[in-house]
């Protein structure tokens, strides 16, 4: 399992290639977005674009084909799981 913890306003390629899982989860509130793509290039949000999202929340998506992009539009405080392969 790749996982990241995520701080800042980069873009942030947490796993490259297929994954069943992904999990974020929220660490500390944030006001701005945070954009969730399946690939590993790219700013055009295609799986999700959480936004204001409050402490505590927590996130699950399902079956990227090519990767997991994240990226936060502000200084933030998230944490990425994502289950590499297939089959789980």
């Amino acid at each position: 399992m790749a996982k990241s913890m995520i701080t800042d306003n980069t873009a942030t390629n947490v796993l490259t290639g297929r994954c069943p899982k992904v999990i974020i989860q929220v660490n500390a509130a944030l006001t701005g977005n945070i954009k969730v793509i399946d690939g590993i290039s790219g700013t055009t949000a295609d799986v999700a674009t959480i936004t204001n999202p409050t402490v505590g929340s927590i996130y699950e998506y399902w079956d990227f084909a090519t990767g997991v992009r994240v990226i936060a539009s502000t200084t933030c405080d998230i944490t990425v799981s994502a289950e590499s392969g297939i089959g789980h």
